[in-house]
């Protein structure tokens, strides 16, 4: 990487499957002082694909191929399989290239606290994409936490839920350790932390983690119990197999509660093609509006414009400004030491506390 501060930022993205090519790479190119450079996919379909929607990217057939020219990029975003997480982002580091790890960081949180400290040695920037810390409907109930409309806090609800009963075919579900498979380390991953991010460190956690479709081979139906060293209980689940969901979100305070059902309209704008620019961004229909009060009494509270934009934002202010970045890679540590003792939890059937 060159050592002259520069902008835009030239920016080197590997892989260019869905969160590549629907969230990393729209979301870098509408970023001022982001320049995305290159993309590292050998797939002809999807270099035809990154042509269409990106024609100012280069196409690299391989890591190794943007290592070798490290000095044309100042940025490396790895949005490949997680299995590759942790080689990829350590090369990167050693070639003193800012990286960006899509979640989760590492397979444990021995291998995140390494590259953590691999960054810090080499005094290089690295982060990790938690992009659910920016979904609409957190962002409403961290503003109602923080300004104490719910009064002291004691259980935080959150869910992600889908319904897709047949497995696909696809690494994440694929039983080798290595792949880092499984609801528990995709969902569960921004789960955790969004409830660390709200109510801080964990002393207690108990798991169920199961495998309920026919066919599966790694864990899709989880449920996590997190005890904070505030006192707040965090109760999370992930599931492939739910045909009704619950609340996204309950979360259950001494004064009121707030509840929000429906997912962020983010993913699916991304996904459908629509870009940061194009109009109001992460803007919900009313009609999914959460509630704040009691049984007795409650009213909408309109949810917060999502801001999934804020990530690369951050990093351009980071790069520029050397400012912290949008994600402390040590917030990933944290998160991957939670789903780690879930793992044990469940094999176990008890509670693994937390020193």
């Amino acid at each position: 990487m060159s050592t002259t501060p520069r902008t835009p930022y030239r920016v080197a993205l590997i892989g260019y499957g869905l969160a590549g090519s629907a969230f990393h790479a729209p979301l870098i190119a509408t970023t001022p002082g982001l320049r995305l450079d290159a993309v590292v996919t050998a797939n002809p379909e999807r270099r035809e694909q990154l042509a269409r929607e990106h024609p100012g990217a280069r196409a690299l057939d391989t890591p190794e191929q943007l290592l070798a020219e490290a000095d044309e990029y100042d940025v490396v975003v790895i949005a490949s399989p997680n299995r590759t997480h942790v080689p990829l982002a350590r090369a990167a580091l050693t070639a003193g290239l800012a990286t960006v790890v899509d979640k989760p960081l590492a397979a444990t949180a021995a291998e995140a606290r390494a590259l953590c400290g691999l960054a810090a040695s080499r005094g290089t920037l690295l982060t990790v994409f938690q992009n659910r810390r920016w979904d609409g409907d957190f962002l409403t109930a961290r503003r109602l936490v923080e300004e104490g409309a719910l009064g002291r806090v004691h259980r935080f609800e959150s869910r992600f839920e889908r319904f897709r009963p047949k497995p696909k075919a696809g690494w994440r579900e694929l039983a080798d350790p290595a792949e880092v498979g499984g609801t528990l380390y995709d969902l569960g991953s921004h789960l955790v932390d969004q409830a660390l991010t709200l109510f801080g460190p964990v002393r207690g956690v108990y798991a169920e983690v199961d495998v309920r479709r026919d066919g599966a081979a790694v864990d899709d139906d989880v449920f996590l119990a997190l005890t904070h060293t505030s006192g707040t209980r965090s109760h999370l689940w992930a599931s492939a197999l739910a045909p009704l969901s619950g609340p996204r979100l309950r979360v259950l305070g001494d004064r009121a509660g707030y509840v929000k059902r429906g997912m962020d309209p983010q993913e699916a704008a991304l996904r459908a093609g629509h870009r940061p620019g194009d109009g109001p961004w992460g803007v919900e229909d009313p009609a999914l509006h959460g509630l704040l009060g009691t049984d007795e009494e409650r009213t909408p509270v309109p949810t917060e414009p999502g801001a999934y934009p804020a990530f690369y934002a951050g990093l351009a202010t980071a790069l520029a400004a050397g400012t912290p970045p949008p994600v402390d890679p040590n917030d990933a540590v944290a998160t991957l030491t939670v789903l780690e003792a879930a793992r044990h939890s469940a094999a176990t059937g008890r509670t693994v506390q937390l020193n």
